[in-house]
């Protein structure tokens, strides 16, 4: 999930809150990184609670040196400036969801990953 499919759960986006639904109910944790959270987080479970109630059920990768690293050299293949974008695309795997408020940066990091994701627009 990146930043704009958690603010479209924290704005209530019906279809958004169905689909994590539906892939919590069926075992599947959500992923996202810290950075993401850092770009939507404003403080406080009383303003934000939609997104307050969702992060525990997320995996929260670290955005540490080794995926920072990865994140630059994708950049540097793709001519891409978005550590964030990077760093996430690279949580991916073949055959993965991807939802986005970006599909089109997103698509030009996941192609020069070699990855074959399912990007879906929130």
């Amino acid at each position: 999930m990146d930043a704009g499919a958690l603010v479209a759960v924290e704005r209530g986006d019906r279809d958004t809150i169905a689909l994590l639904k539906r892939e919590l109910l069926g075992g599947r944790a959500p992923v996202t990184h810290g950075g993401i959270v850092g770009q939507v987080w404003r403080g406080g479970a009383s303003r934000q609670a939609p997104l307050a109630r969702l992060l525990p059920g997320l995996i929260i990768a670290a955005l540490d040196n080794a995926l920072g690293r990865r994140a630059g050299v994708l950049l540097g293949r793709s001519g891409g400036r978005d550590v964030i974008d990077a760093a996430f695309v690279l949580l991916a795997a073949d055959g993965d969801w991807i939802l986005t408020s970006d599909p089109h940066d997103l698509l030009t990091l996941a192609n020069a990953a070699g990855l074959h994701v399912e990007l879906v627009p929130v």
